[in-house]
């Protein structure tokens, strides 16, 4: 699919913010940086993995095979990239080992902070320990290279410790989100075919113990590759054994040998497999290697949150999503830094947990999430609680999905201190790490953007034919270039690997293919990026393109609103109308119970007449609908192609069809907003039939 010129209409922001001068002054790169990769982007990136201890250096820096048509068929074969081939290296150790061995085995490398006030510091020197103890138990249990271990853990040092353990004897691990339903589990340990789940009997979760094991019992049941489970004592909780596969941590881990020299493996050889999650269609498993992946994360985390030996580093996701990968693990590790990770959720017991957490551990860069960023504007309004110590804070940053440029202004004032930069970040579960982002004391931040494409990274806004579009209308957002960090394929399916990412452009440009990232996104005449929402998202009024991104950005400028989600459904008169479904502030979806709001809380006509005012007249909402919560992957994406099923449905539930099935939502961050979705719109449509006509 592929975004095409025509009519648009546009959400201006023209505020800018320079790098603060002593910001540039210290560094990691500067502007030289940029000149250096366009110059010889094989050679800047070779410069990247030679950051990492490598056993064996590579002989073959990059080889790619292109989407090609078969000449008697045209069928297009499967793409395939090779990075550093040859190379020979083990990432656990360049994430631990290497650190201990220069001297810096007393660094703490995890501050754990679990949701009832139980802490821990974790030395490198001690998760060198605790990592080989779980690389000797793994061996003990059967596991070895190449074989699958999927890990349904909430974010605890052991999810860290095994994780590493598998990389450092070479299986491939694969993490799941430890809220998933055992039917999500159950679909990743078929799909890798795994010989080991990893669980816990319970989690501290919402203010409130959890247990968990039965779904990872219901998830192993009947599987013949699976040879064991691992269980992890969280809660204490009486849970169900099977004699000869269930294994205790503490009984295998906690006793085994501390003593694991680790083994090198190939560049290419699969370090995990991370699952994209969506309302259509199965689940696609991404795999991602070694070298290629580790050089792209850990130069990106140096260089764009410019990492320092003494940083106290926070990235708030969960463990089982990319962005935890890559700046939660491998990134910050790799580098020697120091880290927090948080076990809970931001509003237990208090809505000032987050702010304690950085006072109390000195955190210096604070990476999170926009849709965390609109719910603090909610609880606090113009500014941050009182009593607490942010003066330890150089660097914010965001992911996720684009940051609306009112929340932006909001955390670089309060957070921020009208001061620091924040390091709006663009990439995927695809590319590995980030794409897009500001280098600090180099880039002028722009709020709402994403800004530039890294070093060594190609990417560009073109139309069908691929041809880039002119600054400022809307194309495909793709990548003319393979890049280190890019998966490799999709596990046991490359055709789809293929038909999702490279089918569409195959043959264009000088490296014979581009990949298409599945954002709609704009080039502004400085050459900052805007990303506009997935292409299947955007909304196309009567011939006119509008970006569901900018409509919520109008609608959350309101103080009356949380947070937005803006999709396009069918109209007979427009082709598509906007449907806008609307959290009140003062509340927060993840927290409360799901029922329907008053909808005397916000003022339909005035939040219509905001989007007419600040993006244009056809962009106005036709149908607002007021919601306790919004569905959202895991990276915090509102799941909008699935808003707009919902309306479909009650459509159809009213004239008295079958609807079409949601597709797959096992792996929603909240899947219980879809029932709070849908029962907004019944309650609704009961008496406002042009929310959900029956024709």
């Amino acid at each position: 699919m592929s975004v095409t010129a025509g009519p648009e209409a546009r959400l201006i922001e023209s505020r800018t913010y320079p790098p603060p001068p002593a910001v540039t002054a210290r560094a990691n790169v500067d502007a030289s940086i940029y000149r250096a990769a366009s110059d010889d982007p094989i050679a800047f990136w070779e410069d990247a993995a030679r950051r990492l201890q490598w056993r064996t250096p590579w002989h073959t820096a990059h080889e790619w095979d292109p989407p090609t048509p078969d000449a008697a068929t045209g069928a297009l074969s499967v793409p395939a990239a090779r990075w550093f081939v040859g190379g020979r290296l083990n990432v656990a150790e360049n994430c631990v080992d290497r650190h201990v061995r220069a001297g810096n085995g007393a660094r703490v490398a995890l501050h754990i902070e679990g949701e009832r006030g139980d802490r821990e510091s974790v030395t490198y020197a001690d998760l060198q320990r605790r990592v080989s103890q779980a690389a000797n138990a793994l061996i003990d249990l059967g596991i070895g290279p190449g074989d699958r271990v999927v890990v349904y853990l909430p974010v605890l040092v052991e999810t860290i410790v095994i994780t590493l353990a598998c990389a450092r004897i070479g299986a491939v691990h694969s993490l799941v989100f430890g809220g998933f339903s055992a039917e999500a589990v159950r679909f990743r340990l078929q799909d890798t075919r795994a010989k080991l789940l990893v669980t816990s009997d319970g989690q501290f979760r919402r203010g409130r113990a959890a247990e968990v094991k039965s779904a990872a019992d219901t998830a192993a049941c009947g599987l013949d590759h699976l040879e064991h489970v691992l269980v992890v004592r969280r809660t204490g909780d009486d849970i169900a054994w099977t004699e000869g596969r269930d294994v205790w941590w503490h009984e295998s881990v906690g006793v085994a040998s501390a003593d694991h020299v680790p083994e090198a493996f190939d560049a290419e050889h699969p370090l995990f497999i991370i699952y994209t999650s969506g309302t259509t269609g199965k689940p696609k498993g991404l795999v991602h290697t070694s070298g290629g992946y580790l050089a792209h994360t850990s130069w990106a985390h140096w260089a764009h949150f410019d990492a320092k030996p003494d940083d106290v580093h926070w990235c708030t996701a969960d463990l089982a999503w990319v962005t935890a990968h890559t700046y939660e693990i491998y990134g910050p590790l790799s580098n020697g830094l120091t880290q927090v990770i948080y076990e809970g959720t931001p509003g237990e017991p208090s809505r000032e947990r987050h702010l304690e957490i950085i006072e109390r551990y000195g955190v210096t860069v604070y990476y999170t999430a926009p849709t965390l960023i609109r719910t603090f504007m909610s609880w606090f309004g113009d500014e941050l609680p009182t009593g607490h110590d942010l003066s330890s804070l150089r660097l914010l940053g965001t992911v996720g999905e684009a940051i609306n440029p009112e929340a932006w202004a909001w955390f670089h004032r309060t957070f921020g201190r009208g001061e620091l930069p924040i390091i709006d970040t663009w990439w995927q579960s695809e590319t590995g790490a980030a794409m897009l982002a500001p280098l600090p004391g180099v880039t002028t931040l722009k709020p709402g953007s994403a800004t530039v494409p890294l070093p060594g990274i190609d990417l560009a806004v073109v139309d069908e034919t691929g041809a880039e579009q002119p600054p400022g209308v809307a194309g495909t957002l793709v990548a003319r270039r393979p890049w280190p960090g890019m998966a490799r394929t999709v596990w046991g399916d490359p055709e789809r690997y293929r038909d999702s990412y490279w089918a569409d452009y195959a043959g264009r440009g000088e490296h014979g293919g581009f990949y298409v990232a599945g954002d709609s996104a704009t080039v502004d005449a400085d050459g900052c990026f805007w990303i506009l929402g997935r292409l299947d998202d955007v909304v196309n009024v009567s011939g006119h393109r509008l970006s569901t991104i900018e409509i919520e950005s109008a609608l959350v400028a309101d103080p009356s609103v949380a947070e937005a989600g803006a999709a396009g459904v069918d109209d007979a008169l427009t082709g598509q109308a906007v449907a806008v479904f609307v959290m009140p502030s003062g509340g927060d979806g993840a927290l409360r119970s799901g029922t329907v709001p008053d909808s005397a809380a916000l003022d339909p006509a005035a939040l219509r007449a905001r989007v007419a005012r600040e993006i244009g007249p056809i962009a106005r909402p036709k149908h607002m609908i007021e919601v306790p919560d919004l569905p959202r992957t895991r990276s915090g994406k509102i799941m909008r192609r699935l808003l707009a099923q919902l309306v479909h449905a009650e459509r159809d539930r009213r004239a008295g069809r079958a609807p079409q099935p949601l597709g797959d939502i096992t792996s929603l961050q909240n899947p219980e907003a879809v029932d709070a979705v849908a029962a907004a719109l019944t309650a609704l449509a009961a008496h406002d039939p042009a929310v959900a006509p029956p024709g």
